[in-house]
């Protein structure tokens, strides 16, 4: 079963708690890590990178933090994910002739079909579930700072 990493499960977590919480002020990488029962220090090298693909524009200075680069209906849980697994150092290790000649071929297929799945999934569908949830708000401002 393909799944997601730790990692970005974690990026495409951050990208809705700011597509939720971000209206009209930027929100503060302690406050999501807070969220997230997690250090800082763990969160902000994914934020930063997503900040650096354009998913996410952060906002300096005391009331500072971040906010959604573009529109949430613009942004793929698939890009999220390929952000966050890019900032990954990956082991040059050279793999097994059976993993190299057979197992990957064979599991290529079944990754690129995932992609397209997580293509179609975006910020914005994973902002309405987290409404009818109750998890968010469900305001009636724009979702898209300029």
């Amino acid at each position: 079963m393909a799944r997601l990493s730790e990692k970005s499960l974690l990026a495409v977590a951050a990208v809705v708690d700011v597509a939720i919480h971000s209206r009209g002020m930027p929100v503060a990488a302690k406050a999501l890590a807070e969220r997230h029962n997690l250090p800082p220090r763990h969160l902000e090298p994914v934020l930063q990178a997503l900040v650096h693909a354009g998913i996410l524009k952060g906002v300096r200075g005391p009331r500072g933090g971040y906010e959604l680069a573009r529109e949430r209906r613009r942004i793929s849980v698939a890009e999220i994910s390929q952000v966050a697994e890019s900032s990954e150092v990956a082991g040059k290790s050279k793999k097994p002739t059976v993993v190299a000649n057979v197992i990957a071929p064979a599991l290529a297929n079944a990754e690129r079909a995932f992609e397209a799945a997580l293509s179609e999934i975006t910020v914005d569908a994973l902002c309405r579930d987290a409404e009818r949830e109750g998890i968010a708000e469900n305001p009636a401002r724009a979702d898209f700072n300029i």
